[in-house]
């Protein structure tokens, strides 16, 4: 028995499909400015294949910058540097170093930072409290939302005394 197909369309024509077909569906958000524009990211086996923005986005319905289009080249870059790299003082080439000693060596320079900088009083204004930090300063991201914001000025005004904190965000 004779399969049918299509009139004037060869087998392989017939075969071949988009290459999103079975992958999985993520969204995101470009990690570029503050607007905040939606992304659908799609994975096969793990690995991202494409990245698209989100037509369903009141914010950027389904449009993306030029840089915002390119965010796959960001992800699948192979110069990418996809681990801590390390320069210590006054060494002319990077290192490789594990996740975790990066997370241990800041938190430790943070905290030696702090102990050793941190004012209770300021002597100049009659010694009243201050509880500040003027040593160590916080820049956060431009697609960091409102809660993560909140959260990391009590981390670091309140919990730490830092009176450095800014936001690149623009809206």
């Amino acid at each position: 028995m004779k399969t049918s197909q299509p009139t004037g369309m060869s087998p392989d024509t017939v075969a071949k499909h988009s290459r999103l077909r079975g992958a999985t569906k993520s969204h995101s958000v470009c990690p570029y400015c503050a607007v905040g524009c939606s992304q659908n990211v799609y994975t096969k086996a793990g690995e991202v294949i494409d990245i698209e923005g989100d037509p369903d986005s009141p914010v950027n319905e389904g449009t993306l910058c030029p840089k915002g289009a390119n965010t796959f080249q960001l992800v699948r870059n192979p110069h990418r540097v996809t681990g801590v790299m390390y320069r210590a003082p006054y060494s002319d080439h990077w290192e490789q170093r594990p996740l975790d000693w990066a997370m241990d060596r800041i938190a430790r320079l943070v905290k030696e930072t702090r102990d050793r900088d941190f004012i209770e009083r300021h002597i100049h204004s009659r010694g009243h409290t201050v509880n500040h930090l003027k040593t160590i300063a916080h820049l956060g991201g431009a697609t960091l939302d409102n809660e993560e914001n909140y959260l990391i000025k009590k981390l670091f005004s309140g919990g730490l005394g830092m009176v450095a904190i800014e936001n690149q965000a623009r809206i």
